[in-house]
């Protein structure tokens, strides 16, 4: 969720006289970052993130030469299959290789945690937007003034994740590090010594506060404006060739009824030279039919009350061009915060942003980069989406470049997002029938997933080339993938097998009896007991009760049965005996672990039910990881032999820290996988 700050705090502040509070909150900015230049130690440790690689098919392409320079790694005994998270979803995963250690560290689940306080209200777990407490109430707007004596204090956008990272221990030491597009670290955690950078990743919103929310303007829409997952659609009327539009913005949480902002804009059509133009705010885009433009500055203007100026918030977006006739289609990017005049504090140091713009401009700044939505909602087909995901790609080959310019010494982390979420979308190994794409075309996107690895690993090799044993590199992921092709509804299941009632419920956000209901699923992988004096309409008994209940439930899923006849369940893990450590609250009493080819239902991941509890996968979202976590490791090389026989994320921190001479603190679960 988007980081909502009392717009009008910075100017206000500047017309009043400056208090003892806001010269406090002045005073607790950290230093600026000292790490550039040498560190104390003067080694270098380069780890390149390269999110869902997966262990068969890289070992499949290494045999057949299609990955050489991993090749000469995993020869010289750099090499393993690396053991992922329980469950094995990304946000989970990166915290385990954060803290070296598991979700009973770090206190993350699932993409979803729940508030058993408020019976299971939902949430982002990695990061919380906490509501604001008091207002002055002017004319149409509410104003959060934090100093004395009004000390109100506006919502915030708190980091979820608990524990200690990793790289705490090497800034107190004064080992520089510096990580770019890091997942599960929005907002991202202060450097206390000076010592450490990081530009935010997965987690990261756009203006609107979301994951990423593209706009779609066209001539065929059912109604003037639509909003759908990850999308917002509104139709287009044309005039002599011209159609006026609106980009929706940030909302403008100080008015008392908060408001989107909006930019008006207009599109020019030019059947007979199958182009346009767009006119917004002074910029003159003209776009052939299948043209991307670059990306455009746009500025939107919030109100305030009549003695403050308008706020201004800048964000930058793409216009595409899908087609000019008989029907118009024009798609516009998420509006990502401006890197140049960044409004999210999306970096660590804040000013470690604008850095980065400096020398390569305007770039993709939210956490989810390849639109995959639009995929899936059929905004995009196969080709379109494979060149926009194209061109993140390369925008992460320039910020590498970047990186490994700016890079002396201590460590670089740099994270790689195009072999999960083009995996999703294109990974398919199996003769089996696609959920939506024929035989053929189905081969030919497998064909340029395989690609992607080839690049990746060209790059590699330039790296490895370029330090040669002049650094410690590791190439990770944080998991593997399978096709998904049969769905399976956790509540349905409950339903139908009377855990979760009435037995004509719909949602367990909706019309569940909690007096009926034992257990219910939240989340991709979660199930949780209905536990008296935890959650608020708990009915089941601590201790006897809750013990038999899971006992049960472990029992009965792992003896779940597709229509086929295959087991569906590989292993029901329960969370009291696989997790270990202080941040276990929220955490579910069964984390179901599922086999390759099944995940949870889309359904199931925020409470709904279906009528059948087994169904198939009709997304283009084909392929996925939130399985078992022993159905999907992920990767690990080196440019060195790998002692461990079986590493897991958990080991990558206490291997970093070893590396820099520091001693593992006893919080870390994991183990050095290098001799020392």
């Amino acid at each position: 969720m988007m980081n909502k700050k009392a717009i009008n705090r910075r100017d206000f502040i500047k017309k009043t006289t400056i208090t003892t509070a806001a010269l406090a909150a002045g005073l607790k900015a950290g230093p600026a970052y000292a790490g550039k230049g040498k560190s104390r130690v003067g080694r270098k440790v380069i780890i390149i993130g390269i999110d869902g690689m997966d262990p068969v098919l890289s070992e499949k392409m290494i045999r057949s030469g299609g990955l050489p320079n991993f090749a000469r790694l995993a020869e010289s005994g750099g090499f393993r299959t690396l053991g992922t998270s329980t469950p094995p979803q990304s946000p989970v995963a990166w915290a385990n290789f954060i803290n070296g250690a598991g979700p009973g560290s770090h206190g993350i689940f699932d993409f979803i945690h729940r508030n058993p306080e408020m019976q299971c209200l939902p949430f982002f777990a990695a990061a919380e937007t906490v509501a604001g407490n008091g207002y002055l109430a002017v004319g149409d707007h509410k104003l959060q003034l934090e100093f004395w004596p009004f000390n109100h204090e506006s919502s915030k956008t708190l980091l979820r994740r608990q524990g200690v990272p990793f790289w705490d221990y090497l800034d107190r030491a004064g080992i520089s590090s510096t990580f770019y597009d890091l997942p599960s670290n929005y907002p991202p955690s202060p450097s206390k010594y000076g010592n450490h950078r990081c530009l935010a990743g997965m987690g990261t919103p756009d203006l609107l506060g979301t994951y990423g929310t593209y706009q779609h303007y066209s001539e065929d829409g059912p109604v003037r404006t639509k909003d759908e997952p990850g999308g917002k659609r509104s139709m287009l009327f044309f005039e002599n060739e011209r159609a006026p539009a609106k980009l929706f913005g940030p909302t403008n949480t100080l008015l008392k009824e908060p408001q989107p902002t909006t930019v008006n804009f207009v599109v020019h059509r030019d059947k007979q030279a199958q182009g346009a133009v767009i006119e917004i705010q002074g910029h003159k885009v003209l776009l052939k039919k299948g043209q991307w433009s670059r990306w455009l500055k746009i500025d939107f203007e919030l109100s305030m009350p009549w003695f403050l100026p308008n706020e201004h918030v800048s964000g930058i977006c793409r216009f595409y061009l899908q087609e000019v006739e008989p029907n118009f289609r024009l798609y516009a990017s998420p509006v990502n915060t401006d890197p140049s005049d960044a409004y999210l504090k999306i970096t660590e140091p804040a000013e470690f942003i604008g850095d980065i713009s400096d020398k390569l401009g305007l770039f993709y700044t939210t956490g989810f980069q390849e639109d995959h939505k639009a995929l899936s909602n059929k905004i995009f087909t196969d080709a379109e989406y494979a060149a926009q995901a194209g061109y993140v790609l390369k925008e992460r080959f320039n910020l590498l470049d970047y990186a490994l310019k700016d890079f002396d010494d201590g460590l670089l982390f740099f994270y790689f997002s195009s072999t999960d979420l083009q995996s999703h979308m294109f990974w398919w190994d199996s003769d089996e029938k696609h959920p939506v794409r024929s035989a053929s075309d189905a081969k030919d996107y497998f064909a340029h997933l395989q690609s992607i690895y080839q690049k990746l690993d060209s790059t590699v090799g330039d790296i490895a080339k370029r330090y040669g044993n002049e650094a410690t590199i590791i190439v990770m992921s944080d998991h593997g993938f399978a096709n998904f092709k049969r769905q399976f509804n956790l509540n349905t299941w409950l339903r139908d097998n009377g855990y979760l009632g009435p037995a004509d419920s719909t949602s367990v956000l909706g019309d569940v009896d909690w007096s009926q209901t034992r257990a219910y699923g939240l989340g991709i992988n979660g199930l949780y007991v209905n536990l008296r004096g935890r959650e608020r309409d708990g009915i089941v008994e601590p201790g006897t009760e809750k013990e038999e209940l899971v006992n049960e439930l472990v029992t009965k899923l792992e003896a779940v049965r597709d229509t086929n006849g295959k087991p569906v369940i590989r292993k029901a893990h329960r969370t009291d005996k696989a997790y270990q450590g202080p941040a276990t609250r929220l955490a579910p009493d069964i984390i179901i672990g599922y086999r390759r080819g099944y995940r949870a239902s889309w359904a199931t991941c925020l409470g709904d039910m279906t009528e059948e509890v087994m169904l198939e996968n009709d997304s283009a979202w084909s392929a996925d990881h939130c399985a078992d976590v022993l159905e999907v490791p992920g990767v690990v090389f080196a440019n060195r032999p790998i002692a461990a026989q079986t590493p897991a994320l958990i080991d990558i921190a206490p291997s970093v820290l070893t590396e820099f001479g520091l001693e593992v603190p006893a919080s870390m679960q994991g183990k050095n996988i290098f001799k020392v």
